[in-house]
């Protein structure tokens, strides 16, 4: 292995390492988002909205 592939392996793990890392962020916003998406409304929330109408 010549010394500019040694060079270069530490900045291949830390790209895997952060594409990972975003990987994983990813996932956890979709999942906090679908959380947020089937979470009921509020009685005291929709009483408010019908007063708008």
């Amino acid at each position: 292995m010549s010394s500019d592939d040694q060079a270069k392996k530490p900045d291949r793990q830390k790209g895997a390492a952060v594409q990972r890392k975003d990987r994983d962020m990813g996932s956890a916003l979709r999942s906090i988002y679908q959380k947020t998406v089937e979470e009921a409304i509020p009685d005291e929330m929709l009483s408010l909205l019908g007063k708008l109408d």
